[in-house]
Order: structure tokens, then C-alpha cells, then sequence
């Protein structure tokens, strides 16, 4: 070993030894956009130490194996999603202001961060095998439809929401909405052009979304502006 790259070792030693959370940390964001990009097959252990200034037998060290580092990325990219939904304190607003700022939420957080998109159309490829693997992202993802079935119960108490709106399935058509707007922007906008991708279009198209959620649960639906 030459001396530069024995103090390259040394340094990344005292690195894991001061700071082993930092460490981890990066790992988790260099493997987010390596498996994103690349899927799980492809996605290469070697490139992730690269460019962490690692190494493979750290990386392991932290994570086991190859999947056990996927499926921590995909455990934090789910609690992403979910801690961006509590910060919002849908709790102290009118029931349908905080569902159409929940709406909002989704669609701007899918739209921002096409990486989580990319990983989960990934794992669905997998059949979801390393998400029923995660305990934590299936406990974690529980109280998206709790928050839902609060807000429900609040809107039906005031009389605002109709009394026959599930939880599962209200979260199931926002994310399905929210979803397809990046995971087939490539497609769409191949066939359709690139107009609905715009700024001005991706503005309109939230409000849209937002005014579909809203009539599908409102007792008297409203109007488009």
C-alpha cells in the first residue's frame, strides 16, 4: 500500500470512529440515488464506496449485505414520506383545509423527490418482497391512514364529508394520482408533449388533483374556479 493510500485509510478510520452516524448517514444517501438509478441488481456496492469514500467492508460492516442496505433505504425513504405528513399538524386545521394541504403535500413531495418514485416502482417490481420483509415500513405506514380516518371522522362529524369514505382507499386514490405524475412523465410526455410538465402545468394539474379529492369525500362538491 503506497503512503497516500494509507493515510486516505487512516482518515476514513478516524472518520468512522468520530462521527459512525455521519458515516452511516452518507452511505444511505449515496445508496438512495445509486439504487434509484440503477434498481437493486445494478445498483453496485463498489460505486456506493467510492463515492462515500468507504469501503465495501465498511459499508457491510454497517449493513450486512447488499439487501439489508436496500431495505434501510427503503425504511428511511418511507419515514421521509410519513414525517413530512405529521410536520404538517393536519390536527389543528378545518377538516377540509387539512385534507387539501395533505393533497398538496403528496403531490409536491412525489413531485421533489422522484428518487423515493423510482424506489418504489423498483420494489414493486420485486413484488414487494423487501418491504414485507420491513416491519418498519409497514408499522411506519400506518398512520398515513390514521391521519386520513381522523380528518374523515372530523369532516362527517360537521356534516362536510359523506358518511361512506374509507381511509385505505381515499390514501390509495391520492397516492394513485399523485404517483403517475412522475413515475410516467417519461412516457406522457413523449406521447403528449411537455406542457402538463411545466410550471404553470404542474400548478393547474395540483389544483385539479386537489378539487378531485375534495368532491369525492365532500357531501356537497364544489365547483371548479
Amino acid at each position: 500500500m503506497t503512503t497516500s493510500a494509507k493515510t486516505s485509510t487512516s482518515r476514513q478510520r478516524t472518520s468512522w470512529k468520530q462521527d459512525p452516524e455521519a458515516v452511516k448517514a452518507d452511505i444511505l444517501r449515496v445508496a438512495r440515488a445509486e439504487f434509484a438509478a440503477h434498481g437493486l441488481s445494478g445498483a453496485r456496492v463498489q460505486d456506493i464506496a467510492e463515492k462515500t469514500k468507504t469501503s465495501k467492508r465498511m459499508i457491510f460492516y454497517y449493513f450486512k449485505d447488499k439487501e439489508s442496505l436496500y431495505r434501510e433505504v427503503l425504511e428511511q425513504a418511507y419515514n421521509d414520506v410519513r414525517e413530512g405528513e405529521k410536520a404538517l399538524e393536519l390536527e389543528n386545521l378545518d377538516p377540509v383545509e387539512a385534507l387539501s394541504k395533505l393533497v398538496k403535500f403528496t403531490f409536491s413531495h412525489h413531485r421533489d423527490n422522484e428518487d423515493f418514485i423510482r424506489l418504489v416502482m423498483i420494489e414493486n417490481i420485486h413484488r414487494g418482497i423487501h418491504l414485507t420483509a420491513s416491519e418498519t415500513i409497514r408499522s411506519g405506514n400506518t398512520p398515513a391512514v390514521d391521519q386520513l380516518k381522523e380528518i374523515l371522522e372530523r369532516g362527517r362529524e360537521m356534516k362536510l364529508f359523506r358518511p361512506d369514505i374509507d381511509p385505505l382507499r381515499l390514501h390509495w386514490k391520492i397516492s394513485a394520482l399523485c404517483f403517475f405524475n412522475v413515475s410516467n412523465e417519461p412516457t406522457f410526455t413523449r406521447v403528449f408533449g411537455d406542457e402538463i410538465v411545466s410550471q404553470e402545468g404542474q400548478r393547474k394539474l395540483k389544483e385539479e388533483i386537489v378539487r378531485t379529492i375534495l368532491n369525492s369525500v365532500l357531501a356537497v362538491p364544489v365547483s371548479g374556479s
